[in-house]
């Protein structure tokens, strides 16, 4: 189980770093850019330090509070949680 769930957050901290260059380049191009929405909820299910990784290789949503405040936020919150079902 504990395999499955570290591939799991393996896995969507890629893609969420990914998408968080992808947008940046998208923004500098003028392109069509990938939601907010989507940039928010793929730190909310586990892919936080993809995402604040994302914000500090690539500057991007840096400016909003609600990334700059609420992606450590999710981090802590999901750290906590891990070592409360870790030290069960």
């Amino acid at each position: 189980m504990e395999d499955v769930l570290l591939v799991y957050l393996a896995v969507l901290n890629l893609v969420t770093f990914a998408l968080y260059g992808a947008d940046k380049r998208r923004a500098k191009k003028g392109q069509w850019r990938i939601p907010e929405k989507t940039l928010l909820i793929l730190p909310l299910l586990g892919g936080s330090a993809g995402g604040i990784l994302g914000m500090a290789v690539f500057h991007h949503k840096t400016r909003h509070w609600y990334f700059r405040w609420g992606l450590p936020a999710m981090f802590l919150l999901q750290a906590a949680g891990a070592v409360y079902l870790l030290a069960r």
